[in-house]
């Protein structure tokens, strides 16, 4: 038996396993670079994988952005500035950042202000200081603009 530790993948191997790794959810070029280094596929085949994949539309990053926005906003609960911050994180183009997150413009709020009220009748907390302050910092960690979240908070109490 032919031992593969030190072998690397053909250009088919390599386009093939990308391409089925594309298929199960949308990629964006850093995660494909890294499955690249982690299938240990010779460096010299990488552009001409990633232009392959992009050509057959495998690889795209504004439906990537997309996607990735969607999920993390309605699934996770994740403000516009969490997001911003991990789509940078991979290398994804200030322009396709500011297209994903159009895509959530219209639940935004709505998903801002369950989240927050939720949270705010969850806190169980000695001092209303301590419980805001738990607040604060649970939608931050989320991501959401500080002028949403005092905003809410002065509704709150002026109630």
């Amino acid at each position: 038996m032919k031992s593969r530790e030190n072998t690397y993948l053909s250009f088919e191997e390599a386009k093939q396993k990308l391409e089925q790794f594309c298929v199960y959810q949308e990629r964006c070029h850093t995660e494909i670079t890294d499955k690249m280094y982690k299938l240990k596929i010779n460096t010299a085949l990488h552009d001409p994988i990633i232009v392959h994949l992009i050509e057959n539309n495998f690889l795209n990053e504004e439906r990537f952005a997309c996607s990735f926005t969607r999920g993390k906003h309605r699934q996770n609960g994740w403000g516009r500035n969490r997001i911003k911050q991990e789509l940078k994180f991979r290398d994804i183009s200030n322009y396709n950042i500011e297209i994903a997150l159009k895509e959530i413009e219209t639940e935004y709020l709505k998903k801002f202000h369950s989240l927050a009220q939720k949270k705010w009748n969850n806190i169980e907390s000695s001092s209303l200081e301590k419980k805001k302050n738990k607040w604060i910092g649970y939608l931050m960690r989320k991501g959401y603009e500080s002028y949403l979240i005092f905003e809410f908070l002065k509704n709150i109490e002026n109630q």
